[in-house]
């Protein structure tokens, strides 16, 4: 069901809209965390490690689906909130067809680049043949990873955020179940692992597209839509560009931090698998509630509703806190019982790492999640400049910061200590940078 976010009482519109986003991404998380409970608990540590070890590489192609994803959904949101529906199903087939171009080039460097990458890193030679095993299977499935991504994004962009959490809670579901047969079962090791995670999400996809579809051709437009526009291409280019280098440049960040990681050992590597997979469930649930606000403010924007912009960062920062108090005390109070999904007890050195890092990361989520929601919003009004300002300050203080306290301390606890530095900082940057945004809107 479509929805107007430029209409009611902003609090309860954006707990309505964000409540199934949040929802959408633990069960998209499911995905990644089911790969590495299975391949830890049915498989060993060295295949843990493994996946771990791919996941990060797999972060920059999901990167690039997400800068697809989040250029048409503010774009999209603008024209929706404007009822320029038209130009809004042009934007749509405008930003498939450069997600199908961008997609086609990541599969071929993908298909060519993935060993040289994996060396690059400093990956472990009894690890290198599942980590690429891994990785040539989930290159495969990148349309399908493309193509639901611009689902939800519109989706989102049409104020519904319950269908995609509808689609995410059977496909996550039926992965664990695939996991399990395909490694258990079928002893198909890591392979079943990359298998079952492209086959439920090509069925998520194929079904997600097909909706988005029918939902489409009920919207009426007084012209035929163009299937292709080059201004607005340029449009979600602005937007997408960014977002695609923030995310990009922080999985970099992430694979240079992993190639610090590697140099202490498979035990270290695990532990961080494990609990980088509990982190990423909090840092992406945050992201994606931060994606729904800046699909409020733009469609606030399209309508010229100016002043629910400041209401809007107000309620998310509401949201993302209520999160920051579960998340924070089950990570330092039960992390080790969460790391055990993972990993076998007796698995001492690689479960003591895994406990560091939640304990000294988890503190600040309630610091780098308020600048996810001014992040939103300077998405959501094209300050996109802004954005990726404060976006790069965090990413280069934690790999440089990485390198630097790994080396000091000759131990792991240096590089888990880069987090919390580099996002205290950016978060200063970016609310610094909403703040002057809004200030520029009439009142």
């Amino acid at each position: 069901m479509n929805k107007d976010l430029t209409v009611g009482e902003p609090n309860k519109i954006l707990w309505q809209f964000c409540l199934p986003l949040f929802g959408s991404i633990i069960f998209q998380q499911l995905y990644n965390i089911a790969d590495s409970l299975v391949a830890g608990k049915f498989i060993g540590e060295n295949a843990l490690a493994a996946v771990g070890n791919s996941y990060e590489i797999t972060l920059i192609f999901i990167a690039f689906a997400f800068g697809c994803n989040m250029g048409c959904s503010v774009i999209v949101s603008q024209l929706f909130g404007a009822k320029d529906y038209s130009g809004l199903k042009t934007a749509i087939s405008t930003a498939c067809i450069f997600s199908a171009v961008v997609c086609g080039t990541l599969m071929l460097l993908g298909i060519l680049g993935c060993d040289p990458l994996l060396r690059l890193i400093r990956t472990p030679e009894e690890l290198l043949a599942d980590s690429k095993l891994y990785l040539d299977i989930y290159v495969w499935g990148l349309p399908f990873v493309f193509f639901y991504n611009i689902a939800t994004g519109i989706f989102s962009a049409l104020g519904d955020s319950k269908t995609p959490f509808y689609f995410l809670a059977v496909s996550s579901t039926s992965n664990i179940a695939v996991d399990i047969l395909f490694v258990k079962a079928f002893h198909m090791g890591v392979a079943g692992v990359a298998w079952a995670t492209f086959l439920c999400q090509g069925i998520s996809c194929i079904l997600a597209v097909l909706t988005v579809w029918l939902r489409l051709k009920k919207i009426p437009c007084q012209n035929k839509p163009a299937l292709f526009d080059s201004n607005l291409l340029k449009k979600i280019v602005v937007i997408a560009i960014p977002s695609i280098l923030q995310q990009s440049f922080i999985s970099i960040g992430n694979i240079l931090i992993q190639s610090v990681i590697n140099g202490f050992g498979p035990s270290v590597m695990a532990g961080y698998s494990a609990a980088v997979k509990l982190n990423n469930l909090v840092i992406t649930s945050f992201t994606t509630i931060g994606n729904g606000i800046s699909n409020f403010a733009a469609q606030n924007l399209g309508a010229g509703k100016y002043s629910r912009l400041k209401d809007g960062f107000r309620a998310g920062i509401k949201m993302v806190w209520c999160l920051c108090i579960p998340f924070c005390a089950l990570y330092i109070f039960f992390g080790k019982y969460l790391l055990l999904l993972f990993m076998e007890g007796s698995a001492a050195a690689a479960m003591l790492t895994g406990r560091q890092f939640l304990w000294i990361l988890s503190p600040f989520y309630f610091v780098i999640s308020a600048k996810l929601i001014a992040d939103g919003i300077l998405r959501g009004i094209s300050a996109m400049r802004q954005f990726m300002a404060a976006t790069f300050t965090d990413l280069i203080l934690r790999v440089v910061l990485a390198f630097f306290l790994s080396d000091l301390t000759q131990s792991a606890i240096g590089i888990w200590c880069a987090w919390p530095v580099g996002w205290v900082i950016a978060t200063t940057i970016s609310i610094y940078f909403y703040r002057r945004a809004c200030q520029k809107f009439p009142k």
